[in-house]
C-alpha cells in the first residue's frame, strides 16, 4: 500500500465527529473508491496486479494502439523521444547503460529505466495517450514485454507475468543506475548538483535577486489580480489602477472558444504546430458536402492518419454547439 492511501485511509477512518469540523463538506471515501485511486505498483511490486501478457499479443496492442506516436520499433516519431535503443548486451550483464557517462547518443527510455515497475505503472495509468487507463491488465503486460522484447532483452516467445517480473527487472540494462547516496534520497547525504555558488556565510544583498523592465511588467494584465488574496506575498501593482475584482472570463467568441478548449496547443490559425493549421484544414474541406458533420464529428471522437501518425485527442465533453462554432469558423477561414 503506497504512503499516499495509507493517508487516505487514516483520513477517512477518523471518527465521525471528527470528520463534522467542517459540516457540509464532502462524505467519507468508500473502500471501493479508495481502491479505484490505490492503482500504484511500487518497485517492490506491491500493487501489481496477478495477470500475464505475451510479446505477441504486445505486438498487436503496440501496432493498433501505440505505434502511431511511438513507433514502429520504438524509434518514435518527430514529436516524441525514442522508447527504445542505445542499449547493448554488455550493458544488460552489468546493469548500467554505458552511454549515460559518455553521452554518445541520445537518451531513450531503456537507457534510464531503473525499475521495470515505473514502465508497468506508467502504461497502466497514462496510455494510451488517447485513451489512458483503457488497456486491460494482460494489454500492459504484453505491451511492456514487446518494449523489453525490442530492446533484446526478452525473446519473442516471452510471456511476463506477475509470477516472474522480479527476475525480469534484473536483466535491465540500467538498473543499477538509480543512487541513493544523495540528499534527494537522504537529508544527510550530499546535494544532488555540484554548484560552486556560495553555500555558506555568503554575502547579503538586500536588493532583488530579479526584476521585469517597466515596458514588461503588464504584458499579461495587472499583476495584483493575478495572486491569491491570502498569505504574506502580493501581487504588485502594474496599471496604476485599483485592482478589480476577479470575474469568470466570458467566451466570446471562436477564436476565444478554441484557446479556452486547448484547441491552441496543437493548432494555429496559419502554421501548422503539432497538428494542421485551421488555414489548412479549411482549405482541405473547403466545398466539400458534409463537411461540418465530418469535422465535428472528428473533434468529438478524436483520431489520426489523415494530417499524420498524431493523434488527436477525443473531446466527448464538447457541447455540439460548441464543435459546430468551432468547424463553422474553421471552414470559413
Amino acid at each position: 500500500m503506497s504512503r499516499f492511501t495509507s493517508a487516505l485511509l487514516f483520513v477517512f477512518a477518523l471518527p465521525a465527529a471528527a470528520q463534522t469540523t467542517y459540516p457540509g463538506v464532502g462524505r467519507p471515501a468508500t473502500p471501493a473508491e479508495i481502491t479505484a485511486w490505490d492503482i500504484d505498483v511500487r518497485p517492490d511490486f506491491k500493487g501489481l496486479p496477478a495477470g500475464s501478457g505475451s510479446v505477441a499479443k504486445g505486438q498487436v496492442v503496440w501496432e493498433s494502439k501505440c505505434a502511431s506516436c511511438h513507433g514502429t520499433f520504438g524509434e518514435s516519431n518527430e514529436w516524441f523521444a525514442p522508447i527504445v535503443g542505445g542499449t547493448t548486451a554488455e550493458d544488460v550483464k552489468a546493469g548500467r547503460v554505458k552511454t549515460l557517462v559518455t553521452g554518445d547518443v541520445s537518451r531513450t527510455t531503456l537507457m534510464k529505466l531503473s525499475t521495470i515497475s515505473t514502465l508497468w505503472d506508467y502504461i497502466n495509468r497514462a496510455m494510451p495517450w488517447t485513451a489512458p487507463k483503457s488497456l486491460t491488465t494482460e494489454e500492459v503486460y504484453a505491451v511492456v514485454a514487446y518494449i523489453l522484447n525490442l530492446g533484446d532483452i526478452l525473446p519473442s516467445d516471452f510471456v511476463l507475468s506477475n509470477e516472474n517480473i522480479a527476475q525480469v527487472q534484473e536483466k535491465l540494462p540500467n538498473r543499477k543506475g538509480m543512487r541513493r547516496d544523495h540528499g534527494l534520497w537522504n537529508v544527510k547525504g550530499p546535494g544532488d548538483v555540484r554548484n560552486v555558488a556560495c553555500m555558506k556565510d555568503c554575502p547579503v544583498s538586500s536588493g532583488p535577486a530579479s526584476s521585469l523592465p517597466e515596458h514588461a511588467r503588464d504584458a499579461h494584465g495587472n499583476l495584483a489580480e493575478q495572486n491569491r488574496p491570502v498569505g504574506g506575498v502580493r501581487g504588485a501593482e502594474t496599471t496604476g489602477k485599483p485592482a478589480l475584482p476577479k470575474v469568470a472570463s466570458v467566451v466570446v467568441g471562436p477564436a476565444d472558444l478554441a484557446k479556452s478548449k486547448a484547441c491552441t496547443a496543437c493548432h494555429n490559425a496559419e502554421n501548422r504546430v503539432i497538428g494542421p493549421s485551421w488555414k489548412e484544414i479549411g482549405a482541405k474541406y473547403k466545398g466539400e458536402v458534409g463537411a461540418e458533420a465530418k469535422l465535428i464529428a472528428k473533434i468529438k471522437a478524436g483520431g489520426s492518419g489523415v494530417w499524420g501518425p498524431v493523434p488527436m485527442p477525443a473531446n466527448p465533453d464538447l457541447a455540439d454547439t460548441d464543435a459546430q462554432a468551432l468547424v463553422r469558423w474553421i471552414l470559413g477561414k
